[in-house]
């Protein structure tokens, strides 16, 4: 176990020292982490869509998204992708870690309320979406029709299975779809990439009533965005996304995550396809 300690004081740049309540496996390189203080509890509470800023002690630090929080602990769920996630998926549950934030904007749940939502979501990409999904199954009321389209590569690359294909679909005026990129021989669901299938479904605005959040990697948002605006007469105010890229101090100091006048660890990650639209093309 790697073993150092950091205090949290008045600097926002300095980790609450955190430790790993527990983890499960959700796909042979995805995992979830519950986090919580040493002394058992919630570091802080977040709103669906924040973020935080967790660091390995001696190897790095990284922003992820939370996908749910509970009364004692925080969920992030961390792919294996680099250095520091390689070494997080090693280490066991007690493993001190240091945790700053919440950082950045939510999803806009309050706004929200009354409308039919549809999620679009791919890959690993979920994860973030979840902690709006699991908000609204909690305030079941507040909400109108939920869809929920979820794609991966394959059925070992779906994540929250037991959500997906137990859980979610039994909640009120709910309805999930899942596709995988590929046929499998254990597969009798859809066979098709995300944008495809979410054509096929063939939603509609109905009146403006229905919101969308759309969460998933560059090139499925491109095209899915493409089908929900030209296919599919989505306005782009109710079209949410989510940009996660770059960000490194989370306070709007460092300029990794600037676009325009706008820092994604401030003003994001959650944003409207329109307001996406009054940003300068990234170089």
């Amino acid at each position: 176990m790697i073993d150092h300690g950091c205090a949290r004081g008045s600097n926002p740049l300095v980790p609450q020292l955190c430790v790993i309540k527990d983890f499960h496996d959700e796909t042979p390189d995805v995992r979830s982490f519950h986090f919580q203080t040493e002394d058992g509890k919630k570091p802080f509470d977040l709103k669906p869509g924040q973020l935080i800023m967790l660091s390995l002690f001696g190897v790095g630090e990284a922003m992820f998204s939370i996908t749910s929080q509970g009364d004692d602990y925080i969920e992030s769920t961390i792919k294996r992708v680099g250095e520091l996630t390689n070494i997080l998926h090693t280490v066991p549950a007690g493993q001190k870690v240091g945790i700053r934030g919440p950082y950045g904007n939510w999803f806009p749940y309050d706004d929200l309320k009354g409308y039919d939502l549809l999620f679009v979501t791919g890959g690993f990409a979920l994860a973030p979406a979840r902690s709006l999904i699991l908000h609204c199954f909690n305030n079941r009321k507040d909400y109108g029709s939920i869809d929920i389209l979820y794609g991966a590569r394959s059925v070992s690359d779906l994540c929250f299975k037991d959500e997906l294909f137990d859980k979610w679909p039994k909640q009120p005026d709910t309805k999930v779809h899942v596709t995988i990129d590929v046929a499998e021989d254990a597969w009798d669901g859809n066979v098709g990439f995300v944008p495809t299938y979410l054509e096929d479904l063939k939603f509609t605005p109905k009146a403006g009533r229905v919101k969308v959040i759309l969460c998933g990697p560059p090139i499925m948002i491109k095209f899915c965005s493409h089908a929900l605006l030209d296919h599919m007469n989505f306005a782009k105010a109710d079209v949410i996304t989510t940009l996660e890229m770059r960000m490194k101090c989370g306070i709007g100091k460092c300029g990794r995550c600037n676009i325009g006048n706008k820092y994604v660890c401030l003003d994001g990650p959650v944003f409207t396809l329109a307001e996406l639209d009054e940003l300068p093309d990234e170089k």
